[in-house]
């Protein structure tokens, strides 16, 4: 069926209402006047619920933890430079606030520390990934297991909250999407993936390539599609740093929403590799 096809019979606001929404427990439902002769529209019903979903999320958020629909990311305040060691009481000059420099005990977490301070960038969307890996690598050497094993259960306890958050910084910063999110989310703008976008050019061309991805022979063919995917998240992504920067936090919110339909298509294209 012809991307034109596809936007006349998407049409239909009931089918765009439900086709455009990102919610996982969500199935495509058709119009009933679907021509009987197209091979996009085969006379079982089940069949074709099965067959022609968009890509639907798993559950869960980019992290990996269960979501109930919306995007939740803990709120930032400002950070208190000068905590004070839970051990001796000593004060930290810069944050994060790891290891007391007079005692070396180890501190607990510190929820005002935003993700961008952790790893000593500046708060923006464009940062240098190399840097970013660098920078993981040795707050991961500080937390090995190997160095707190002599550690008292209280210090163990908070260099694995530590470590922990270290990662979860790492992986939300590390990916252009969630690392959209996240800097719209320090600015109070929350992502809610039940909002759905109006485009019904978007939708037939996610369709299209998602019969292309059932239809790919090999992962000759798979690879090649997740490269064009992977070009358009580029693109997106220039578009939403364009749109943060003059704050137009509506249309970063909009790029936001195009850029996870491409990243569903990468998902499920690692998924049949």
């Amino acid at each position: 069926m012809t991307r034109q096809n596809l936007r006349n019979l998407l049409s239909s606001t009931a089918v765009l209402r439900r086709t455009l929404s990102p919610n996982p427990n969500f199935q495509l439902y058709l119009a009933a006047k679907c021509p009987s002769s197209s091979s996009f529209c085969p006379p079982s019903p089940p069949t074709f619920l099965e067959n022609h979903r968009l890509f639907p999320s798993p559950g869960l958020d980019f992290l990996g933890r269960r979501i109930s629909g919306k995007i939740f990311i803990s709120s930032q305040s400002v950070p208190d430079v000068h905590a004070k060691c839970w051990n001796c009481n000593a004060k930290a000059e810069a944050a994060p606030f790891l290891v007391c420099q007079s005692c070396r005990c180890i501190q607990p977490m510190d929820h005002s520390v935003d993700y961008f301070q952790i790893y000593g960038l500046e708060k923006k969307y464009d940062i240098e990934d190399h840097n970013l890996e660098r920078k993981y690598k040795d707050w991961q050497k500080q937390l090995h297991p190997d160095l707190v094993h002599s550690k008292s259960e209280k210090e163990k306890e908070y260099a694995a909250d530590q470590s922990a958050r270290v990662i979860d910084a790492y992986r939300t910063l590390s990916k252009p999407l969630s690392r959209a999110i996240y800097v719209l989310k320090l600015e109070g703008v929350n992502v809610d993936e039940e909002e759905t976008i109006s485009e019904l050019d978007l939708l037939a061309e996610i369709m299209e390539i998602r019969e292309s991805v059932e239809e790919a022979a090999d992962s000759q063919a798979l690879n090649k599609i997740r490269s064009e995917m992977q070009e358009k998240l580029k693109h997106l992504s220039i578009l939403f740093a364009n749109a943060y920067h003059n704050r137009n936090f509506g249309e970063a919110v909009n790029t936001i929403r195009r850029m996870r339909y491409y990243e569903r298509v990468i998902e499920e294209i690692v998924r049949r590799l």
